[in-house]
């Protein structure tokens, strides 16, 4: 819903109010007279409230003689403005988490995996399996659109060799990672594991040491046993 998620005006908000505060929905010129203003500056603000998915016109047919009048009535459901605090919300869960001991982690490493096989698409390429270097890449680009700020690496760092490493230059979950590290990384981990597998990779990601770096963590890549 467009804007729907925005901030709303002083005066748009006393109509949102004066709309959810009535009985049944109300007109135009009832809405007006109740705030006090001109009609055509509540139609303005109306009109605004339902392109934001606010709120609900209805066109009612006449019982007699006359024209079809339009009512308005908030969308039914919480207001979508407003502060998000989803931080918070992980912060509570990993706690939780956290002291569940050694099922704390087998239970990220599972849903990890299963995040990593689902964002991926399975399709092996024309040529079959995919190569090394046609996975790392397919999961760079997964890592990218998470926000892992990635790049792959060799060992010796020359062209035309296999990726021996993916560098993670960001994290999207740093604060909770500095909190709860030994669950959080796990995840990213699985992930990672996940996603390879999903794409039938002839690699995995054998290792993930975060802060290998000041400001890199490092997944390390290896062939998949046989």
């Amino acid at each position: 819903m467009k804007g729907a998620s925005a901030r709303i005006s002083l005066r748009r908000r006393e109509v949102l109010d004066i709309l959810r505060a009535a009985s049944a929905p109300l007109s135009v010129a009832e809405a007006a007279e109740r705030l006090g203003v001109h009609p055509n500056t509540v139609r303005f603000h109306l009109e605004a409230l339902v392109e934001e998915g606010l709120v609900e016109p209805e066109v009612l047919e006449p019982s007699g003689p006359g024209r079809p009048r339009t009512v308005y009535a908030p969308r039914p459901g919480m207001d979508r403005g407003g502060t998000r605090r989803y931080q918070l919300l992980a912060q509570m869960l990993f706690g939780r988490l956290a002291t569940k001991g050694p099922d704390a982690r087998s239970t990220v490493v599972e849903a990890g995996e299963a995040w990593g096989r689902s964002s991926v698409d399975p399709s092996p390429p024309p040529s079959g399996r995919p190569t090394a270097e046609e996975s790392v890449a397919r999961l760079v680009v997964l890592l990218d659109d998470l926000g892992f700020d990635p790049a792959a690496s060799t060992s010796a760092g020359g062209e035309g060799e296999e990726p021996s490493s993916i560098r993670l230059r960001h994290c999207p979950f740093l604060e909770l990672a500095e909190e709860h590290g030994q669950l959080v990384c796990p995840l990213h981990l699985a992930l990672m594991q996940g996603a390879l597998a999903e794409m039938r990779a002839p690699l995995t990601v054998a290792d993930l040491e975060p802060f290998a770096e000041p400001d890199v963590c490092l997944a390390h890549l290896a062939p998949v046993p046989q």
